[in-house]
């Protein structure tokens, strides 16, 4: 028998912010659970879909030690529903059966086995590094967009992330695009790199748009593992060796256009909805110090064409890109203006941010599309 009272409030926030790890549908049944683990006055709670797990502790009162599996959606849906006041959670280790007492009722619910529960990922023999959550929270931001959905190529579905003295570098891909990030980094020893599945990091950043201060990264070739607070996630990292990207990204692009973000954000997301469905694509056209952006789809008779003033250096140039992949990079930046570097219509397009924020290095490559003329 195990008992503890806590915070109906303080337990919902914390499995909140655990939940985001489980799966709709589960191979296994007790993937569907939150792991409860209780050693006196601190109860640790952990949510798995085995890839990734993560685990919260919360202060609860009680002298009990012991474990528990329960039904995750069922006791986010009664703990949402109850305003905030002291439960008692009384427990049946051997029946696996749960008695909840709060200040008007009593209910029961049955648990799991929790030695069915997976096992917590280690890190063993790890490097260790210190980030700022919000630092963190940017370089996912700004790359996580353009990650694969490529299960044939398993590294492009994931973040590359290299630490070295020199800095971090966070690297996406979907071969479309391309997104690197680059930030100064204190206490990197040598050079390692990782590669972060989606969901992982997807998770992570929410988690830590609600904190504030340090990570702690400890990472293997194996598994990764962020720690802040009271709150850890582990992770498998993708194996294998990610594509060379400083090789496709263009040195020279001598045609330079520099515009307002929004106008230019605001002008595609116009002229994009009369756009080819399939290929989406808009033409830019650059003469003097006008830019064209039009777009038809020749199957319905639709068309559609804007001006924009803009500053540019550089040969006269028609190019096409896909709007959809420009309109994620214009909506993942935040700067007043921006830049796009080019050199021939059949080479990819530079993208950066002006001015770049304070000692971060961000470029966004995007494929052109070919024209119909």
């Amino acid at each position: 028998m195990m008992k503890f009272v806590v915070s109906s409030n303080t337990l919902f926030k914390e499995l909140q912010l655990i939940s985001g790890v489980l799966n709709s549908s589960n191979a296994l049944p007790i993937l569907d659970d939150f792991l409860f683990q209780l050693k006196k006055n601190e109860l640790s709670i952990y949510a798995s879909d085995i890839e990734t797990t993560i685990n919260t502790t919360v202060q609860v009162e009680s002298n009990d030690t012991g474990e528990i599996t329960i039904p995750a959606k069922l006791l986010m849906e009664m703990l949402k529903n109850f305003a905030d006041q002291p439960l008692t959670f009384k427990v049946d280790t051997d029946k696996y059966s749960i008695e909840i007492n709060s200040e008007s009722g009593k209910f029961k619910i049955i648990g799991h086995d929790p030695e069915e529960f997976p096992k917590m990922l280690t890190v063993d023999n790890p490097a260790t590094l210190e980030i700022d959550a919000d630092v963190l929270v940017s370089g996912i931001n700004k790359t996580i967009f353009a990650v694969a959905n490529d299960d044939l190529r398993p590294v492009m579905s994931g973040v590359y992330c290299s630490f070295s003295p020199t800095g971090m570098i966070f690297v996406a891909t979907d071969a479309h695009r391309l997104v690197k990030f680059k930030k100064p980094l204190v206490g990197a020893q040598g050079e390692s790199s990782i590669i972060i599945a989606k969901k992982p990091f997807n998770l992570l950043k929410n988690i830590l748009t609600t904190k504030d201060g340090k990570v702690k990264l400890d990472y293997n070739k194996t598994n990764a593992s962020f720690n802040i607070d009271n709150l850890r996630l582990s992770c498998r990292l993708i194996d294998g060796k990610y594509p060379n990207y400083d090789a496709v990204i263009p040195k020279e692009n001598p045609n330079k256009l520099t515009l307002s973000r929004q106008a230019f954000l605001g002008s595609l997301r116009r002229v994009s909805i009369l756009s080819n469905k399939t290929t989406h694509q808009v033409k830019l056209k650059i003469s003097g110090n006008a830019l064209s952006l039009s777009s038809e789809d020749v199957d319905f008779s639709n068309e559609a064409n804007e001006r924009l003033a803009c500053q540019y250096n550089g040969e006269d140039m028609e190019i096409g890109f896909n709007s959809k992949f420009l309109l994620d990079m214009l909506s993942n930046l935040d700067s007043d203006e921006v830049d796009l570097g080019m050199s021939t219509p059949n080479r990819a397009g530079v993208l950066t941010p002006i001015p770049q924020p304070d000692g971060e290095e961000l470029l966004m490559l995007v494929m052109p599309v070919m024209l119909n003329n």
